[in-house]
């Protein structure tokens, strides 16, 4: 089999829903899919690391839960998963400044998914280990904890699905001192596993249920996206694009504004830990309802040529474990550009006149941020919101068919904050910006202003038919496609979803 068929193969056998996720807390978190039969295990890989006193022999304990069975079609998604390094203080000591008391540790673990002869490769990446004194225990060890979560797993067909640890990376850094971030060069060390270390961390048996899977035929699969659309209603999946399509923009560049975001509990400020970020791109999809016209734009029409949605992902992350100066936080920031498409809406103003008009959207960056919030042991709760600065602008206005001309600058007043926040009351969450998923709110309208020619002012008749608050919106958004993730499945090129649920007017 050529490496291009077999490549093909493995986009058809295994999808990837994600290549990295938000931190979270092992043993401590209970996250969403988690069922009674699944089964906790702990594995040690060993690894060689090469470091200036030479080759040493590190074990990486693997700790997480996973499922006992799977289904095709349906993403199985390892839990509270861990990772735990243990050094020797004498080995680590060489690698890091004179003086140096704490070591902050990131982790990348390669971890290949196979079945039925074919594999894929994932990476469970940008795990997370904080501060840890660098003196070790009474036998001179020194255990980075690094916590994280993993990307799902689909597949097409029944057979056993195996993971196996691949080559770990880790990077070694001093802890942020005065509020500073953690200096950007930190040591990295790349570490193989072991001759005659099988590295199997868990084996999934996955049932036939005799449903064939649809060949391609050489054409893009539509699979490849990953799991099932977030908040489908059940309709008709939408066109797909073409692969070439797929994050050709370059990242945005801006300042965040997590302003929305949940704060974190009392005491200690979190740590900052220096992120790259990673590019992604995907699409997004939504409902915006007017409270005064009881009517409904569909924003960035699926039906039609949708604009896509590019991200720096995960950019900034925000850290702090439970102790006593403080409950558990973690915060991923990311920073998103979504140039979006005119709308058309047609509606009866005042309850009996129709009107129909274009909606120009001129939309500022997005910050998105997820993550979990704990001020105690017992209560952790996830959180998800994304927000950005907007203003609407009206053109080809008709009334009863007739065109009213109201200029070229028919617009909001002043531009209005979008706020849309993750639903995790009902099954279907948004925990991250790569998985994504359904986000809601409500916005108030401004009044506007500019509208009319010929010295008619027409942004009274606007300001009473449209501004005002209550109006709501909900948006659906689908995995993110991962260009440059070093993956054969990577959820290229991403999926259109489907439009959420029309959103029930508001009512007093």
């Amino acid at each position: 089999m050529s490496e291009k068929t077999s490549a093909s193969a493995s986009r058809r056998s295994v999808r990837l829903a994600s290549v990295a996720a938000v931190a979270t807390i092992a043993g401590l978190l209970s996250g969403p899919g988690s069922a009674a039969d699944d089964v906790d295990a702990s594995v040690v890989v060993t690894y060689d690391c090469d470091l200036p006193s030479g080759r040493v022999q590190v074990p990486l304990e693997v700790r997480g839960t996973f499922p006992a069975t799977g289904e095709v079609d349906v993403p199985m998604s390892p839990l509270d998963v861990s990772m735990a390094a243990d050094f020797q203080a004498t080995d680590l000591a060489p690698l890091l400044p004179e003086g140096a008391t704490e070591v902050v540790s990131t982790a990348a673990l390669d971890v290949d998914v196979t079945q039925n002869g074919e594999s894929a490769q994932a990476q469970w990446a940008q795990f997370v280990a904080p501060a840890t004194t660098l003196a070790g225990d009474e036998s001179g060890k020194v255990r980075l904890a690094h916590t994280g979560e993993v990307p799902s797993v689909t597949v097409g067909a029944g057979g056993d699905v195996t993971l196996i640890a691949g080559g770990l990376t880790l990077e070694l850094s001093t802890p942020a001192v005065g509020g500073e971030e953690t200096p950007a060069d930190p040591v990295t060390l790349s570490c193989g596993r072991s001759e005659g270390d099988a590295g199997v961390l868990a084996t999934v048996p996955v049932q036939d249920t005799g449903t064939e899977t649809p060949d391609p035929g050489g054409e893009t699969d539509p699979g490849e996206g990953g799991g099932e659309d977030p908040g489908d209603p059940g309709e008709e999946p939408p066109a797909q694009p073409p692969a070439d399509t797929s994050c050709t923009e370059d990242v945005p560049v801006g300042e965040m504004d997590s302003s929305e975001a949940v704060p974190p509990p009392p005491g200690a400020p979190p740590l900052v830990l220096a992120a790259a970020g990673q590019k992604v791109c995907g699409y997004a999809v939504g409902l915006a309802s007017i409270k005064k016209l009881n009517g409904s734009v569909i924003i960035n029409d699926p039906a039609k040529k949708p604009a896509m949605i590019t991200a720096n992902a995960n950019k900034r992350v925000l850290l702090r474990l439970p102790t006593m100066e403080g409950g558990l936080y973690v915060q991923y920031g990311s920073i998103a550009r979504l140039e979006l498409p005119d709308a058309e809406s047609t509606f009866l103003a005042f309850g009996f006149q129709p009107v129909s008009a274009k909606v120009a959207f001129e939309s500022g960056l997005l910050t998105v941020s997820t993550g979990q919030v704990a001020p105690d042991f017992l209560h952790v709760a996830p959180f998800a919101v994304a927000s950005f600065q907007q203003s609407m602008r009206l053109y080809d206005v008709k009334v009863n068919g007739v065109p009213l001309d109201v200029g070229p600058d028919c617009r909001t007043a002043h531009p209005y904050k979008v706020v849309l926040r993750g639903d995790f009351e009902n099954g279907n969450p948004y925990l991250n910006v790569l998985d994504g998923g359904p986000l809601n709110g409500t916005l108030d309208i401004p009044a506007f202003s500019g509208c009319g020619t010929g010295g008619e002012d027409l942004d009274a008749l606007f300001t009473a038919s449209i501004s005002g608050p209550g109006n709501t919106i909900a948006m659906n958004q689908a995995n993110m496609c991962v260009p440059d993730a070093d993956l054969e499945v990577r959820n290229c090129p991403p999926r259109i979803p489907a439009l959420p649920g029309s959103p029930a007017p508001a009512v007093d």
